[in-house]
């Protein structure tokens, strides 16, 4: 089965287009995780940090399990703790996997095509250590930098989620850029490249990173590339609302895939959830309620 209808399978079946963001910030961890790596330095912090980073996913991923339709850890806070950060990344993308959730590994490789397909073998093929369901990758240093990954979509069921209109403070710099602008330009490619991997739900494999506060933005882009999943990063935490997070979703009320990672796992500033699981439940439940259109 290809990506865009597997993920349309799992928005179904989970009743709601959530993506819950596995950005486990240290600093946020529940007290009793704290304390085991407060005060060390060096190798001894990150084997106890990578611990409790696994722990912690854990508890959040049984707790978004048929909540969320899919996950999406951010590799550079595992990273950040070399391989007992790794390691406590390739545990939580197995126990998504068990728990039925889809994988879309953060990572935001870009690169040309020797190096992008040892990227892809790594993270998205189902031999390799993640096995991830979907990978978000740059185009900024040109299409062939996305080529690499499309035979894993055709084969294997994979998909690729490609930066088209983020919005953090630079992003105009090369997005907005040109005429047409780059963002156009970039999406009038990703239609191509994704036509020939659309599936019976009449998704593509080959979808989109469009923010939630370019919602200006997203109707256009939608009409672009009808066929795109859209992962929506910016809602809950950062600011975004519901209704912009949705702006760019197709009439059947299918193709946007909307994240929040902080708003979902963590309790506001200065509190703490007497019980993590019940209390990321419940935010979790509260957020896809509010999805559902």
């Amino acid at each position: 089965m290809l990506f865009g209808d597997r993920l349309a399978a799992a928005v179904v079946a989970a009743g709601s287009p959530l993506c819950v963001g596995l950005d486990p910030h240290l600093e946020r961890l529940p007290a009793p995780l704290r304390e085991r790596f407060a005060g060390r330095t060096g190798a001894s912090f990150r084997a106890e940090a990578g611990r409790a980073v696994a722990e912690f996913d854990a508890l959040a991923l049984r707790a978004v399990a048929g909540v969320a339709a899919a996950v999406k850890p951010q590799l550079a806070f595992y990273e950040a703790l070399g391989s007992p950060g790794l390691a406590a990344l390739e545990q939580s993308c197995a126990l998504a996997r068990e728990l039925g959730l889809l994988v879309i590994a953060d990572a935001k490789r870009g690169d040309i095509a020797s190096t992008a397909t040892a990227y892809a073998r790594a993270i998205i093929h189902p031999d390799g250590p993640l096995a991830a369901d979907a990978i978000t990758l740059s185009p900024w240093m040109g299409m062939d930098s996305i080529e690499p990954f499309l035979g894993l979509c055709r084969d294997h069921g994979r998909g690729v989620f490609v930066l088209v209109r983020t919005t953090n403070p630079g992003s105009a710099f090369l997005q907005r850029h040109g005429q047409p602008e780059g963002a156009t330009r970039v999406a009038a490619a990703l239609a191509e490249l994704g036509a020939e991997l659309v599936g019976e739900s009449g998704l593509s494999s080959v979808g989109a990173v469009v923010g939630a506060f370019a919602h200006q933005e997203a109707r256009a882009l939608r009409e672009q590339m009808p066929a795109a999943w859209f992962l929506v990063p910016g809602v809950g935490a950062q600011g975004g609302g519901v209704a912009e997070a949705l702006a760019g979703v197709r009439p059947d009320g299918l193709g946007c895939l909307v994240n929040s990672a902080r708003g979902v796992l963590y309790p506001p500033d200065g509190l703490e959830d007497a019980d993590p699981v019940r209390a990321i439940r419940e935010r979790a439940l509260a957020l896809a309620a509010s999805l559902l259109l």
